[in-house]
């Protein structure tokens, strides 16, 4: 048997997400802990995707994507936020987020280079970074409320510091950055050459006739940051792993160096499909109110429980805590909760490096109807 000498990231072990999946397929639960939809996309645009393969569309597409679906997302980030990239030299089409996300991070962070991370967080971040030999300075944010106090994240910075990475709305807290927040994280940066990835991946998915405040209205920001967005949570189609990454030129420049070497192109008859259904504005304006009536409908089913529901403002997931009904650890509990109860969820404990339990789980409420109702009766009973 071949001896391996070192693993490069020998703490990384299998992700919640994929855990949960697989107990909740066993044990026959309802999953509400994986983030993806269990209902169809449009049949529209399906139907565009059928007749680009059908015409031929199968090969390569150029590297930086489709100049077609380039230039309608630069028209949505006009439109959404009142400035301009250019569509082919400042946008670079992706396998998804977690592409984009890597490669930003391959690009730009080099041994002992400091990057803060917000935690709760997404859990691509840190073993990305440590990978390229960076260093993870954190910043907890705690429940139920999960705001960040910028005094401390200014402690965190140093010489060192070469990236700091925002997820807006977050995943799992649901929560989104208010003014105050931006103005605070201009001043820290001002005068640096630390660079801001901004994973923007819910940023259509904001409730309550609140504002998403992406990194790229502001300036000051715009010129130092890295924004990655998602198709799969726009349009509800996970598994086509398509997303984007905007950046002013000389920082998509060196982003698609490693790109290329990454996976140099993505799916072509899927990002001209893509580029004919985003022409109508309207498959993606409405998704605030689609996915604010099924937060509204899981929240007002949990309403008479002993579930504690927190604040969502964002995402299509919604935090629970559950101290009223077990003193067990999170992941404990979730793990009851899908064996005994039949409804999956995720543990936010999985989101923080010292595996900090505040007796919060997650619940992903992007299901039919029918699956919260389900849901909702199993949960109810606890």
């Amino acid at each position: 048997m071949i001896h391996l000498p070192f693993s490069k990231l020998s703490n990384v072990g299998t992700t919640i997400f994929s855990q949960m999946t697989q107990l909740a397929n066993e044990n026959e639960a309802i999953n509400l802990s994986q983030g993806f939809p269990d209902f169809m996309p449009d049949s529209e645009l399906l139907n565009y995707v059928d007749h680009f393969i059908q015409k031929g569309f199968n090969q390569y597409a150029p590297m930086g994507g489709m100049i077609s679906l380039k230039e309608e997302i630069a028209r949505k980030i006009e439109n959404s936020h009142q400035t301009n990239y250019h569509p082919d030299s400042e946008i670079t089409i992706t396998a998804g987020g977690t592409q984009a996300i890597f490669t930003t991070i391959a690009t730009f962070v080099k041994k002992d280079d400091e990057v803060i991370i917000f935690e709760p967080a997404y859990d691509c971040y840190e073993p990305t970074v440590e990978l390229f030999g960076g260093i993870v300075k954190r910043f907890e944010m705690k429940a139920p409320d999960y705001k960040i106090d910028w005094n401390v994240v200014k402690n965190l910075v140093s010489e060192k510091t070469k990236m700091i990475i925002l997820n807006n709305p977050n995943n799992p807290s649901g929560k989104i950055l208010k003014e105050n927040d931006i103005q605070e994280l201009i001043k820290i940066v001002k005068d640096t050459s630390i660079l801001i990835l901004s994973d923007e991946v819910y940023e259509n998915i904001v409730f309550d006739g609140k504002e998403h405040l992406s990194i790229c209205k502001y300036p000051e920001l715009k010129e130092r940051s890295l924004l990655v967005a998602s198709f799969g949570k726009l349009f509800h189609v996970t598994g086509w792993k398509i997303g984007y990454c905007a950046a002013p030129k000389a920082l998509t420049d060196e982003f698609r160096k490693i790109h290329q070497f990454n996976v140099f192109s993505v799916n072509t008859p899927i990002q001209l499909a893509l580029a004919e259904y985003m022409k109508n504005d309207e498959h993606y304006l409405g998704l605030n109110q689609f996915f604010q009536e099924k937060r509204d409908f899981l929240r007002k089913g949990l309403a008479n429980t002993s579930f504690e529901l927190l604040d969502c403002e964002g995402t299509y997931f919604q935090a629970l805590k559950y101290d009223k009904i077990s003193d067990k650890s999170d992941f404990d509990f979730a793990q009851e909760l899908t064996v005994t109860h039949k409804v999956a969820s995720v543990p936010f404990s999985s989101f923080y490096k010292n595996k900090m339990s505040e007796n919060v789980i997650r619940l992903c409420f992007a299901k039919k109807q029918e699956t919260l109702e389900k849901a909702i009766e199993n949960l109810a009973k606890l």
